[in-house]
């Protein structure tokens, strides 16, 4: 692999399904949920700006969100009942994500990769900032399972509930907001809407 094969590296992120263990209506892939994920962020910062105010930097956290998941074009996606089973399995994985970005990183010509560096970086973020793009990548997760219930799929009816406890639980009024105000809009048809 060469120093400019970054960027078709990350065209392939299209072709990484999610959802493995699950049985989808629809498939999703690492293209759709990242960005997803960075549009929520965006949503989640601009709460914290204008209604709390918070004083994100909405475009650092936008590009954090973008990429948060590169690593798993070399990876695939490990399911995450799998990937939280335990410590050593959670502390393993990050390694390997960590060396998978790295080596995406190096794909880069040497005068570029700095401007990537950062938002590959697990300590970039500060804890709050961190909280918003996690809380971002579980509310697409809620919104996937949204998706599937309203085609008449059972098997994310556990994991919805799941996921939005989470959601509460990280005690993020950002997200608290959103839910508050957005959520229920994902439930309706188009016509609806």
């Amino acid at each position: 692999m060469g120093s400019n094969s970054f960027y078709a590296m990350l065209s392939r992120m299209k072709y990484i399904g999610r959802w493995g263990l699950m049985r989808c209506t629809r498939e999703e892939n690492l293209a759709e949920h990242s960005l997803e994920v960075a549009t929520l962020t965006h949503a989640l910062a601009a709460i914290g700006n204008r209604r709390l105010g918070k004083n994100y930097d909405a475009g650092k956290l936008v590009l954090c969100a973008l990429y948060h998941d590169c690593s798993e074009i070399m990876t695939g996606d490990m399911p995450t009942p799998i990937k939280y089973h335990n410590p050593q399995i959670r502390d393993s994985y990050k390694e390997i994500e960590h060396t998978s970005n790295r080596k995406l990183l190096a794909m880069l010509p040497d005068d570029l990769r700095a401007d990537y560096e950062s938002y590959f970086e697990a300590g970039f973020l500060d804890e709050e900032e961190t909280k918003i793009v996690k809380a971002a990548d579980k509310l697409s997760a809620l919104l996937k399972c949204v998706e599937e219930e309203n085609a008449g799929n059972r098997e994310f009816r556990k994991a919805r509930h799941t996921t939005e406890q989470a959601i509460r639980d990280m005690n993020l009024p950002e997200a608290d907001i959103f839910l508050n105000e957005f959520f229920d809009s994902y439930g309706l048809t188009l016509d609806e809407l």
